[in-house]
């Protein structure tokens, strides 16, 4: 697994073998089943994941009990409820495994002890929250500026493998749409 994240890692800096051994000695396996709750809505977020194999979505239920996935995580990425780790804040957010998965986990103490003791790692840092910055503004857009069905057919051709991956329940929950919509749109 750790052959893996190390890939990984050098894709986002150029770490030398040093470094990369030792920032990977900071990471834990851990194995959920699916649809496990990896953090609960009101707790702190203190662990950032590698996803080596299966998926995690972060979500919040809105004022209508109706679940919003705001990011979904496949095999070889990196995910958390960012928001909450960075500030050590209650989360409003869940994370939930998508399928049975076998992740790479470092703690808040762990990834920002890397962050005061390597340049390489601040760097890594400073590309993931440019990542999520980017990802999450690209999403709010299409919220703002598409219809219904803009968004299905925008995520049919940069993330086909969404709609193949994931229930049309948790899809519909990731485009801001009802089910039933989803479906319609999906049979036209």
């Amino acid at each position: 697994m750790t052959d893996k994240v190390k890939l990984i890692l050098k894709t986002f800096v150029d770490f030398n073998e040093k470094e990369i051994d030792y920032v990977v000695a900071f990471f834990k396996p851990k194995t959920a089943k699916r649809n496990s709750i990896l953090l609960h809505r009101g707790n702190i977020c203190k662990e950032f994941y590698f996803i080596n194999t299966g998926g995690i979505r972060t979500y919040f239920i809105d004022k209508n009990g109706y679940e919003k996935t705001r990011y979904v995580v496949w095999d070889n990425q990196f995910g958390t409820a960012l928001k909450s780790f960075i500030l050590q804040k209650p989360s409003i957010e869940f994370i939930e495994t998508l399928d049975d998965s076998e992740l790479l986990v470092i703690s808040y103490n762990d990834f920002f002890l890397l962050n005061k003791e390597l340049n390489n790692w601040k760097i890594f840092y400073q590309k993931i929250l440019e990542r999520a910055y980017s990802f999450q503004n690209k999403k709010i857009e299409a919220l703002m500026t598409q219809t219904a069905k803009q968004r299905y057919e925008e995520l049919l051709v940069k993330n086909p493998a969404l709609t193949q991956r994931l229930s049309n329940k948790l899809l519909a929950s990731y485009l801001d749409m009802r089910e039933e919509t989803l479906s319609r749109l999906k049979s036209q």
